[in-house]
């Protein structure tokens, strides 16, 4: 399993992003997918997972109404909108697959967002 997460970087509160997540190594279209955070000195926390076929998403409460989970099963990508950016936002943010229940591989180098005016 190889995973790589990119387009993070250092926004304003308020402000936008979009990470992606290019998968390799399993069968991606068998696999759901989840966004993972770990905010500054804080333990790694689910952010926002997606169903196999994308029909089926769910969201920590610190995010609903503000990202967006997506994948693209012929590109082997899953993305994540966010929208009006938080402070408590910041952190580096994994992707991850999960099949039956069961993370699947390692972490990732992960891809840091940093909110701060």
């Amino acid at each position: 399993v190889q995973l790589v997460e990119s387009g993070g970087g250092l926004v304003q509160p308020g402000g936008s992003l979009r990470l992606s997540c290019s998968a390799s190594g399993f069968t991606f279209s068998s696999a759901a997918m989840t966004w993972y955070r770990q905010p500054p000195g804080r333990e790694r926390e689910m952010v926002a997972t997606i169903s196999i076929t994308g029909d089926t998403t769910a969201y920590a409460d610190s995010v609903e109404g503000r990202f967006t989970i997506s994948r693209d099963n012929a590109k082997n990508m899953v993305d994540l909108q966010m929208n009006s950016l938080q402070l408590d936002d910041t952190g580096v943010y994994y992707c991850r697959p999960r099949r039956s229940g069961e993370l699947l591989g390692n972490w990732g180098q992960g891809t840091r967002v940093t909110v701060s005016s």
